[in-house]
């Protein structure tokens, strides 16, 4: 099977081979064609199987084919709609969507908070295609009379459970209402709670349903590990799983765990920053980009601001406090085995924590071995990756 083959023009098609996508994913070759047909989706399933391109890449195609023999006008209103949760995702998504768009002629802009909303609106003014952002500043655009939603054709929600978990229900739901009317949905999540349930009940009609292959525990990307250790041995078990070749993720639950935990890796001679909700966006980014391009091998987050961390070769995730639910559990070991890769998820807990955490994995369907570990254990080198000398 082949993009082409799926309904997608040659221009895309030849995008999507710069872009490094050769052929299908999984989820590309189920969704493509529903999508072209008009059909709303919904796709369920954790993050990295090639998703932004199984609704970027018809969500253009369709565009194209609606506006053929149209003559574009200067100050357009836009025909689609990408929803995001965080900034990071939202800008993600652009950087694989722009140049699809770019290459038949249609135009993307991001909107989002935390920085001056004056070249987003110049964006508008002049005329685009695509608009991809976050619900909080799209609501507000729309409330000032800057952003006409009533000519998006195509709507899409991706990782729509994150946007209710950070309260953003009520703002979607807003502004799908004002999209125009009979329009194609598209739902993208990990888990359908009762909040993502509301949304498929109101806005998707007759939906194709998926589940995201290459996501699952069976498709074998993700080694799930959980250790139980004494808490005083803890801080030197982390130093010695992150000590590594590759790139690290660590998860505290805490900014100040994160802080501390970032400042004895790098005392220790191992490259790590923290990126947690405190800091400035322009210091996220920068801190987020410094683990993309290698040089620093650790970052240690805390829950909210990881929901942007969307790197393709991480592939060892540390949990150094326990997640609180499975959902928690489920979107940080989705941070790595990414796009087809493999990737390996460590949970750190205590004895006495051990019922809670088989009871989580229960919930998540995930099954995972349970390792009582010791500093120096062979097992450490293993899981980080370092070869065990033999012995004899």
């Amino acid at each position: 099977m082949t993009f082409g083959s799926l309904g997608l023009g040659d221009n895309i098609v030849r995008t999507l081979a710069d872009l490094g996508a050769a052929s299908p994913f999984p989820i590309q070759a189920a969704t493509i064609a529903p999508i072209l047909d008009g059909k709303d989706v919904l796709a369920r399933g954790r993050t990295g199987s090639g998703k932004t391109i199984a609704f970027g890449a018809p969500l253009v195609e369709s565009i194209l084919r609606s506006q053929a023999g149209k003559r574009r006008e200067f100050g357009r209103t836009p025909k689609a709609l990408i929803l995001a949760p965080t900034r990071e995702l939202a800008l993600q998504i652009d950087r694989t969507i722009q140049p699809i768009a770019r290459s038949v002629g249609l135009f993307t802009t991001q909107i989002y908070g935390g920085v001056p909303q004056g070249r987003q609106v110049g964006a508008l003014r002049k005329g685009v295609d695509i608009i991809i952002g976050t619900p909080g500043r799209i609501e507000d655009l729309v409330e000032q009379g800057k952003l006409d939603l009533s000519d998006i054709r195509i709507a899409v929600l991706d990782e729509a459970d994150h946007m209710c978990d950070l309260g953003f229900l009520e703002p979607v739901q807003r502004i799908l209402r004002r999209t125009e009317a009979g329009s194609q949905k598209l739902l993208f999540s990990a888990t359908l709670d009762r909040e993502v349930a509301a949304l498929v009940d109101e806005f998707l009609v007759e939906p194709a349903v998926f589940e995201v292959a290459g996501e699952d525990q069976d498709s074998g990307t993700i080694d799930h590990r959980v250790l139980v250790i004494d808490h005083r041995d803890k801080a030197e078990i982390l130093a010695s799983l992150v000590d590594r070749e590759g790139k690290t993720l660590v998860f505290a639950r805490t900014r100040a765990y994160a802080e501390m935990l970032a400042e004895q890796f790098d005392d220790a001679g191992i490259r790590a920053l923290a990126l947690h909700g405190d800091l400035n966006q322009a210091k996220r980014t920068r801190n987020l980009e410094r683990l993309t391009s290698g040089r620093v091998q650790v970052l240690v987050a805390t829950d909210v601001a990881a929901r942007g961390i969307h790197v393709d070769d991480i592939d060892l995730v540390i949990q150094a406090d326990m997640p609180d639910e499975y959902k928690t559990y489920l979107h940080r070991s989705g941070r790595t085995g990414r796009a087809g890769r493999s990737g390996t998820v460590v949970t750190l807990i205590a004895r006495q924590r051990r019922r809670r955490m088989m009871e989580l994995l229960e919930r998540a369907e995930i099954d995972a071995p349970f390792d009582e570990v010791r500093v120096g254990d062979d097992l450490l080198e293993e899981l980080s990756g370092r070869q065990v000398d033999p012995v004899g």
